[in-house]
C-alpha cells in the first residue's frame, strides 16, 4: 500500500501539463511525477507529445509498456504502431483496401491511412486503459503544446456529436446501398465489424473525456514570464474551461533571480516582474508556482526532485482540485441555470446560440456545441450574462 492509500475506487489523481512550446512543460511534468513517487505514491508519467522528450528529461530510455525507472516511478512511451492496430486496425485495413481498389499501390495506401493526430489520440486511449488497471495513485500527462492539446481535448465531444447523428442513419444507408455501390462503383463498403470498430473508438474517446473532466483530473498551465507566452496562456485558460477541463494551477518557469547589478540581468528581472504581476492578477485565485532560472538543465531523478522542491515548496500538488467545476447546472424553483466558466473572456469574445436541444457557445476562436440535458432541453432560454468569469444561462419552463 502506498502513502496515498492506493488508487482506490475514486481512481488516481490525474495531472495534465501543457503550455506554449519551449516553456519547459515536459521538465515540470517530469519533476511533478518524480515528487509523487518520492512521496510513496505509485506514479505513471506518460506523454501525448509526439516529440517524446519525456524520457530525455528523466534521463532514461523510453518503453512501450510502463517500466519502473525509479522507486514508485513508471514511464510509458506509447508504442503507437502497436496501439493503432489494436484500437482501429479494422478501420485502417478497410481504408487501405479501398485505396488499393482505386489503383493506388500498397506503400501509397499505407501512407494515406496514417491519420493526422493519431499518436496523440492513441496516447489518450492508452491513458484510459492505465486508469482502468487500478495500479496507480498518480498519473502525470505531458501534453503537446497548447494548440495541439486544445484540438485534442475538443475531439471527443466533437466526434460524439457526429456519431450520435450520423452513425445510426449511416448503418441503414450502407445496408440499403451496398449492392448498388458494389455493382456500379465496384468498391467495397465497410462491414459491420468496421463500423463497430469506429463505435469502439468513439466510446473510448468519450471515456477519456469523462476521466479528464472528472473530479480527480486537472490541467496545469506552464508559462515563462514573457508577453507572448502569457497572452497564449490566458487564451488557453479560457478555452480549456469552455470545453469543461479544470485548470488548478499555473507554473511560471525560468524566473530570473533578483540578484546581480549588470544592466542585461536587471532588464530581464524588471520585465519578468511586470509579467508575473499580470499573471497573478489574471489567474487569481489559482496558485502561481514559480521556478527560478536554473544554472543547468535538470536531467534525471535527483535534479528533477530538487526542481519539484523549488516548484511546490510546502504546497500539496496532489490534493484534489477545489472550487466549482467548469460546468454547473442548478435549479431554483421553476428557473434552471447553466453556468460555464469562461475566465478572462471579454463580452465581445463570447457568443451564444440555441439550436434545438443544443447550446452553441463560442469564446474567441473556439466553439463548443453543448448537448443540453433533458431538464433544460424542454425549456426556453430566458436570459444570459457573462459575470464574474462565468457565463450564466437561465432557462424557464415553456419549451425550446
Amino acid at each position: 500500500m502506498s502513502a496515498a492509500g492506493g488508487a482506490g475506487a475514486a481512481g488516481p489523481r490525474i495531472l495534465l501539463f501543457t503550455g506554449k512550446g519551449g516553456v519547459g512543460k515536459t521538465t515540470v511534468a517530469a519533476a511533478t511525477a518524480t515528487l509523487a513517487a518520492r512521496q510513496g505514491r505509485k506514479t505513471l508519467v506518460v506523454s501525448t507529445d509526439t516529440a517524446h522528450s519525456l524520457a530525455d528529461a528523466l534521463g532514461v530510455p523510453g518503453a512501450g509498456e510502463p517500466a519502473e525507472i525509479a522507486p514508485n516511478l513508471y514511464l510509458q512511451q506509447v508504442d503507437t504502431q502497436r496501439a493503432l492496430e489494436r484500437h482501429w486496425g479494422d478501420l485502417r485495413d478497410y481504408a487501405r483496401g479501398v485505396l488499393a481498389e482505386l489503383g493506388l499501390d500498397e506503400i501509397t495506401s499505407e501512407e494515406l491511412t496514417v491519420l493526422p493526430g493519431a499518436e496523440e489520440v492513441i496516447a489518450l486511449l492508452e491513458l484510459r486503459e492505465q486508469v482502468g488497471t487500478g495500479r496507480w495513485d498518480v498519473i502525470v500527462v505531458d501534453c503537446a503544446p497548447t494548440a495541439e492539446t486544445l484540438r485534442l481535448l475538443a475531439l471527443p465531444e466533437a466526434l460524439d456529436w457526429h456519431v450520435n447523428r450520423l452513425l445510426p442513419a449511416g448503418r441503414r444507408l450502407l445496408r440499403a446501398l451496398a449492392p448498388v455501390i458494389r455493382h456500379v462503383a465496384r468498391l467495397s463498403l465497410p462491414e459491420d465489424t468496421v463500423v463497430t470498430a469506429g463505435e469502439r473508438l468513439h466510446t473510448g474517446l468519450m471515456g477519456v473525456r469523462d476521466l479528464l473532466t472528472g473530479d480527480n483530473a486537472s490541467v496545469r498551465l506552464v508559462l515563462t514570464p514573457e508577453a507572448v507566452v502569457v497572452a497564449e496562456a490566458r487564451r488557453t485558460f479560457t478555452s480549456l474551461s469552455l470545453y469543461g477541463y479544470r485548470v488548478d494551477a499555473v507554473v511560471a518557469n525560468r524566473v530570473f533571480p533578483d540578484t546581480g547589478s549588470d544592466p542585461w540581468r536587471r532588464g530581464w528581472v524588471e520585465s519578468q516582474a511586470r509579467h508575473l504581476a499580470a499573471v497573478h492578477e489574471s489567474f487569481a485565485p489559482l496558485p502561481v508556482h514559480t521556478v527560478p532560472y536554473l544554472p543547468a538543465e535538470p536531467i534525471g531523478p535527483e535534479a528533477l526532485a530538487a526542481l519539484a522542491g523549488e516548484l511546490y515548496g510546502e504546497a500539496d500538488p496532489f490534493a484534489p482540485p477545489s472550487g466549482e467545476p467548469p460546468l454547473v447546472i442548478r435549479a431554483d424553483g421553476e428557473v434552471h441555470e447553466l453556468s460555464l466558466a469562461l475566465p478572462l473572456a471579454g463580452r465581445d469574445e463570447v457568443g451564444l446560440a440555441r439550436k434545438g436541444d443544443e447550446l452553441i457557445i463560442t469564446a474567441g476562436s473556439y466553439r463548443r456545441v453543448l448537448a443540453l440535458p433533458a431538464a433544460l432541453a424542454r425549456r426556453s432560454v430566458h436570459d444570459a450574462a457573462l459575470r464574474d468569469g462565468r457565463l450564466r444561462v437561465r432557462f424557464e419552463a415553456g419549451g425550446a
